[in-house]
């Protein structure tokens, strides 16, 4: 095989050979999935339903939850499908539409969180100019731009990637399709196009996650001036459901990307990148819940509408 017009598919990595474990990895992976599902899809409704939630930190909010519905869709269902079919197949398109919705859903991720460290620095560092910078129309716009650099950065990697010369078998190492597992198989020396590309993506995401930073830096010596105990838990209450969502969706990334690759086996490859595929989807909506009383208590609301609607 001398090139990747050859191609008709590629074979996935697999979780498990015998029927038993097959049927765990689609009960387990069906257990999350609907978790991602109902936790995200409730916070949408709740947002999108209750005019109290109608400010810029809940419309990114939503926004984040959207995306990772994307996320988790796009790699999930396919596995839970081949588990359930005793099968590792994935066409080439289906492999390409795969990296290119991933990449775009993860990416425009990440430029979001950018956003919503920002909204939290004006919020709590300039708050008689919150109204006046975070209006309306321009958390709209800043909204678009990450949802926007998501599908270019997407576009780019994805129309590079499938466009080098794969001589390398067509077997990938990961049980969905992503670049890296794909630029093993691309000749020799024909990768280092795309390696320059993410190299250019990673300074990008450097430049954010170094933003953030610096933003709740800033965030945190203007919190401890506050005198009284309760404007500091309130202010911690509105920073920490983002800054955690953001330690685990960078430190699962890294842990990914940057472990030796000859000192990890295919069974931790696998188990790191369901930590940071699969599971912060599934997670996110929790932690913006558990010390969030508004937005608590819209989706408590949000529940009981809905079950007295059902009697």
């Amino acid at each position: 095989m001398s090139n990747s017009s050859f191609l008709t598919g590629f074979l996935l990595l697999g979780f498990a050979n015998t029927g038993e474990l097959q049927l765990l990895h689609f009960s387990l992976f069906l257990g999350i999935y609907l978790a991602a599902l109902l936790g995200n899809g409730l916070i949408i409704t709740a947002v999108a339903r209750d005019h109290h939630l109608h400010t810029p930190m809940y419309f990114f909010l939503l926004n984040l939850s959207l995306l990772d519905l994307g996320s988790i869709s796009t790699t999930v269902p396919k596995s839970m499908a081949n588990s359930l079919w005793d099968t590792r197949a994935i066409s080439y398109s289906g492999c390409a539409a795969q990296v290119f919705w991933f990449l775009f859903f993860i990416s425009a991720e990440f430029y979001l969180l950018t956003v919503m460290a920002y909204d939290r620095y004006i919020a709590i560092c300039r708050p008689l100019h919150y109204g006046t910078i975070m209006g309306s129309r321009a958390c709209v716009k800043m909204a678009a731009a990450a949802w926007a650099s998501g599908f270019l950065n997407a576009l780019l990697h994805t129309g590079n990637t499938f466009s080098i010369p794969l001589c390398q078998g067509n077997t990938v190492d990961q049980f969905f399709c992503e670049i890296p597992q794909i630029l093993k198989l691309s000749c020799s020396g024909s990768y280092l196009r795309e390696l320059g590309l993410l190299a250019v993506s990673l300074c990008l995401l450097l430049g954010c996650f170094i933003f953030i930073v610096v933003s709740y830096v800033q965030i945190f010596t203007v919190v401890l001036r506050i005198p009284s105990e309760q404007g500091r838990h309130k202010a911690f209450s509105m920073c920490l459901p983002h800054l955690a969502v953001v330690s685990l969706f960078v430190s699962t990334a890294m842990f990914a990307y940057l472990k030796p690759s000859s000192l990890s086996p295919r069974a931790l490859d696998l188990v790191v990148a369901v930590l940071y595929s699969v599971v912060p989807p599934a997670v996110n909506p929790l932690i913006y819940s558990m010390r969030n009383k508004e937005l608590k208590e819209a989706l408590k609301k949000l529940i009981q509408l809905e079950l007295f609607q059902q009697q």
